[in-house]
């Protein structure tokens, strides 16, 4: 039988993670966030357990893509009905609705099961710099690398 050392309660602790969107390419940044909406930087990770933190995105606006795919990138729906196909290129939905985008990029590439529609209740995703969670943040991620920080105000 084995027993738990130490407070584990402070490993399973939420902590919020602030992510500026700014001149990021989104494919290398998606797979951060969904990797911190996981859980999988923390050393308690299990696949099944729901153990991830916030994350809170803000200038979506201005997020990079590489090669072509501002032009050539499409996003499908289906109404399920005969012809009910929808497609709208990334240029046309970066106008609409930027913030969908990182989104859609990161419910890709979380793991399909049940607790994809939970990890994504967590990400916060803003097209500006203005958001209400500025005295929950307490990881920045700047240049790539998570510091600690106080809140900011």
């Amino acid at each position: 039988m084995s027993t738990g050392i130490g407070n584990t309660a402070l490993a399973y602790a939420r902590l919020w993670h602030l992510v500026d969107a700014k001149g990021q390419v989104l494919g290398r940044m998606s797979s951060r966030i969904a990797t911190t909406l996981m859980g999988k930087h923390k050393p308690i990770y299990n696949p099944a357990a729901d153990c991830g933190d916030y994350v809170v995105v803000i200038n979506a606006r201005d997020v990079k893509v590489t090669g072509n795919k501002f032009d050539q990138k499409v996003y499908y729906r289906h109404s399920g009905y005969p012809g009910g196909l929808k497609e709208t290129p990334y240029s046309r939905l970066m106008e609409r609705n930027p913030s969908e985008i990182i989104r859609k990029a990161v419910y890709g590439m979380l793991p399909k099961n049940r607790l994809r529609s939970s990890r994504m209740d967590r990400l916060l995703v803003f097209a500006d710099d203005k958001h209400p969670y500025k005295a929950n943040i307490t990881k920045i991620y700047d240049n790539k690398i998570p510091q600690a920080c106080s809140p900011i105000e």
